[in-house]
């Protein structure tokens, strides 16, 4: 009887809701604060943020900073960091340019070289920084240089374009309706229905497999909650854009795109390795893990993405300029670390940095439509990557 008095009382359901909250607080104070920025601006601008109109621009506009931000995710998580990224989408821009507009290619096989151009400068790159030990600060801010140089040369100094009507479409095209219906998109709603729907399914299935194995999981009435805040939002976005113009096609690449990258990083081996890789580079070494290849790869990796996100910032323009990309890779590098990324490396989730993608974006938006001038937008910005890195800083240190 007295051993039983003395043993500790089992933790209540709001203790342990409280733990796991204080545990994870960086991901849901991400979340959180999305929906703040969203909800302020909303109010705001008189409710024109959520203007299906303007909802679709705030798509367009953020795709391929979200597209780059999965790349440099892995680039960070690994210990690395990738300045390079906003010249690579200007360079990749102007050789499509050349390529469709000066000899006439065809916009596939220009993908399908541009693509591959992508995947070689961050294979040159990598190559540097995996194998020489050369720190990707440098190698990077060497290839931003290079990469920007040779835009210009290959531009001549003045825009190119227009590009065909189908490579127009990568940015600015629209999923059809199957439906034919007039004034509304259905097939845009069903689909923003189905999509929730079946990523809760796979949330569920992964409880069921976690709760089998003993494995801690986030309480119940928080997944719950999580899971219809999931449902009603991507619902009623679909529903937004239904009443305009549907589904952007670039929306459903990067949709893919955050999918996949989610997949890599959560349930497949070399996700894993590339997180012990920047947790620990020594001890991801000893226990068998090839750390130079594995860093190459993530540099490669980036590099497609970033020939990526240059195809559609050109199709979006519709014309190569000098400029473009410029300072592409203070935002994309911003995302990351609002979005929970860590400087030193090892942490970071594909979520939290299409979420710090969001924020930036929204931001941006926002403050456009109220009238803030980009002086002071580039000031707020800084200010909320510092206190994003600060807010890092902290809880490593409570920890």
């Amino acid at each position: 009887m007295s051993a039983e008095l003395n043993m500790p009382a089992a933790p209540s359901r709001q203790a342990s809701m409280a733990k796991f909250l204080k545990s994870h607080m960086r991901d849901y104070g991400m979340l959180i604060s999305l929906l703040a920025i969203v909800a302020f601006f909303q109010y705001m601008t008189n409710g024109t943020l959520l203007q299906p109109l303007n909802l679709t621009n705030l798509v367009l506009q953020n795709s391929y900073i979200v597209i780059m931000a999965l790349g440099m995710l892995l680039v960070i998580v690994a210990g690395h960091i990738d300045l390079s990224v906003g010249s690579i989408v200007g360079f990749i821009g102007a050789l499509a340019a050349i390529l469709m507009v000066q000899f006439h290619w065809h916009f596939i096989p220009t993908a399908i070289v541009s693509l591959m151009a992508g995947a070689a400068i961050g294979a040159a790159q990598g190559y540097w920084v995996a194998y020489f030990r050369i720190p990707s600060f440098i190698v990077t801010l060497a290839g931003m240089l290079v990469f920007r140089g040779l835009s210009l040369a290959l531009l001549a100094g003045q825009s190119v374009g227009p590009f065909p009507v189908e490579f127009q479409r990568l940015s600015s095209g629209f999923i059809p309706d199957v439906f034919g219906t007039t004034g509304f998109h259905t097939t845009t709603l069903l689909l923003s229905i189905a999509t929730p729907a079946i990523m809760i399914a796979f949330s569920v299935a992964a409880r069921i497999r976690r709760h089998r194995f003993a494995i801690e999981q986030e309480p119940l009435v928080l997944f719950l909650l999580k899971s219809a805040g999931l449902f009603a939002v991507v619902a009623y976005v679909g529903w937004l854009l239904a009443t305009y113009k549907g589904l952007p096609n670039v929306l459903i690449i990067m949709a893919l795109l955050i999918g996949l990258y989610a997949f890599v990083t959560r349930d497949t081996t070399i996700g894993r390795r590339i997180y012990a890789l920047g947790g620990n580079e020594k001890a991801a070494k000893l226990s068998g893990i090839d750390t130079r290849r594995l860093s190459f790869y993530t540099f490669v990796n980036m590099g497609v993405l970033a020939a990526l996100a240059g195809l559609i910032f050109a199709a979006r323009l519709n014309t190569a300029t000098p400029k473009a990309g410029v300072s592409f890779e203070l935002d994309v590098i911003a995302a990351c670390f609002i979005g929970g990324a860590s400087a030193s490396g090892g942490v970071g989730r594909v979520t939290g940095a299409v979420i710090g993608a969001f924020i930036m974006g929204v931001m941006n938006n926002g403050m456009s439509i109220v009238g803030i001038g980009i002086d002071w937008q580039q000031v707020i910005k800084g200010l909320v990557l510092l206190a994003a890195v600060c807010f890092d800083v902290y809880n490593k240190g409570k920890a």
